[in-house]
């Protein structure tokens, strides 16, 4: 477990961000929207309670689906935040932690049906259809149709 507090940002420093309890899991997510979001192969969110996590400067928000909200950076564009309606977890992107060794892979894969066929997945961790994990499952009917 690292340091606390947990601390990142954008790109540019106009966000930063400080969590005064560890992240709940840290999992990584392969869907299409989570691809386009972070432009990489995949999207390594840790799950913070909202509780004791502090946001300093204005990022932007953006509904990807008809169950969360992205948040990012309006000035460098730096993908930042998830937050699912009604829940009480914010998931930030792993790469924003100003120490993202520190907090390694705790949980899942989930998106699996649309992992990039060249990416071989280096762990044994658990691994999920979209709204079939134990994070979506809940949104299964309205992601099937985001």
């Amino acid at each position: 477990m690292g340091k606390l507090p947990v601390t990142g940002g954008c790109l540019c420093g106009a966000i930063r961000y400080e969590s005064t309890n560890p992240p709940d899991w840290i999992g990584i997510c392969h869907c299409r929207m989570c691809q386009r979001a972070s432009g990489g192969l995949f999207g390594p969110f840790g799950a913070f309670p909202k509780a004791g996590f502090r946001i300093t400067g204005e990022p932007t928000y953006y509904r990807s689906s008809k169950v969360a909200e992205r948040g990012f950076c309006r000035i460098c564009g730096s993908p930042l935040f998830m937050r699912y309606d009604g829940s009480e977890k914010l998931g930030v992107l792993v790469g924003t932690f100003d120490r993202p060794d520190d907090w390694p892979m705790t949980f899942c894969h989930t998106g699996i049906e649309s992992k990039v066929s060249w990416y071989a997945i280096p762990d044994d961790f658990p691994r999920y259809k979209t709204g079939e994990d134990p994070i979506t499952a809940k949104y299964k009917d309205l992601l099937s149709g985001a």
